[in-house]
């Protein structure tokens, strides 16, 4: 049953309870045993088969397998995405300054146009000339004066024309290199959307192809694996080493994303209603007051990393070999995060997927 992660059930409380029942379930002596694959009834055998052979355990590892990429690729999105809003805005940016600099170039235009009309109009007497024929010297020398003024005027005017000229020419530059740039983002988002509906489609066929006690033991299936991963990591010994405390700008960040629980997990998503995984953790630190990367590999690579033993509640924890998955550490061992398609943004242990490393958004 989804819950829309506004209730009085999504509280920090009912997060301290759960990651005290998680707590629970993993001290040592109490890890769970390696998950069995029953053989099926005749029904159960014939989905199992049409899945793709191998029985639920593989069925399993093909579907989180295929989540896994998609994920991947949402990633590839986002950040494809991202680079596709950045480059637009300094198009826009660049096509403003086109035409300021084109309404300047059209102002020195029409300067340059009426020295020109006088100059035409006074016949173009060189000075000297202008003095041999003159009956006035002294007039004339006033005349030559304002005349080398308006000359120095004409040169300096020339020279706006020729810097302006060569602006409009770099913007023109500017303006293609960017097109060029938003072209293959555009080309390398489109590309990921296509490799992701395409894991996603295959993952829900093979789901589809089990009947309804099946998919249930898959999700059993899914636990039990993370349940396995959390109780060795707690065995570990690694909550005696955590105790950092949460930070205002932190214990915002993990209110806003307590906020969220219940709600359904969506690739690309940025709230309000849905979420990918890292698109939880950017909107939970800009209630926090940070603005962060928007893809789970940019805020590893970007942000400031520290150790696991040093975690706090706030922190971002990256998981995989390639940054593909994040969540919030909440403390007690526990994180919040937007699993995968099919799912609802959840409490999990921290240590239920393999930990890449942990990075800071407040900094060190």
């Amino acid at each position: 049953m989804r819950r829309d992660g506004r209730g009085g059930g999504t509280g920090l409380a009912a997060v301290t309870a759960f990651v005290c029942a998680v707590g629970m379930s993993a001290v040592p002596g109490r890890a769970q045993a390696a998950p069995t694959d029953p053989a099926p009834g005749a029904e159960g055998a014939r989905g199992a088969a049409a899945a793709g052979g191998g029985g639920l355990y593989e069925v399993h590892r093909k579907v989180e397998s295929l989540y896994r990429k998609a994920e991947a690729a949402t990633d590839a999105y986002n950040l494809a995405r991202e680079k596709q809003v950045r480059q637009e805005k300094r198009i826009v940016k660049i096509a403003q300054a086109v035409v300021k600099a084109q309404n300047r170039m059209t102002d020195l235009r029409k300067r340059a146009g009426a020295v020109a009309r006088a100059q035409y109009r006074s016949g173009g007497i060189p000075p000297e000339a202008q003095l041999l024929l003159g009956d006035d010297p002294e007039g004339f020398l006033d005349d030559v004066t304002l005349a080398r003024k308006g000359q120095q005027a004409t040169v300096g005017l020339m020279n706006q024309l020729e810097k302006t000229q060569a602006t409009l020419d770099r913007y023109a530059k500017a303006a293609s290199r960017e097109w060029e740039r938003l072209d293959s983002s555009r080309a390398k988002k489109a590309a990921a959307r296509k490799e992701i509906r395409a894991k996603l489609r295959r993952a829900r066929e093979l789901e589809s192809r089990l009947r309804a006690e099946e998919r249930e033991r898959l999700r059993q299936l899914e636990e039990e694996q993370q349940r396995r991963a959390q109780t060795t990591w707690l065995n570990s010994g690694i909550l005696r080493k955590i105790g950092g405390k949460g930070t205002t700008q932190g214990r915002r960040a993990v209110e806003f994303a307590t906020a969220q629980l219940g709600k359904d997990y969506v690739w690309g998503a940025e709230g309000p209603d849905t979420y990918d995984c890292s698109g939880l953790t950017q909107r939970a630190w800009a209630a926090g007051g940070r603005s962060i990367p928007r893809t789970s590999q940019e805020q590893w690579r970007l942000l400031p990393k520290v150790g696991v033993e040093r975690m706090r509640p706030g922190d971002l924890i990256i998981y995989f070999k390639d940054a593909s998955h994040v969540g919030m550490y909440v403390g007690n061992g526990a994180i919040i995060h937007a699993p995968r398609p099919g799912r609802q943004v959840t409490v999990a242990g921290a240590g239920s997927m393999p930990i890449l490393g942990v990075v800071r958004p407040e900094g060190r």
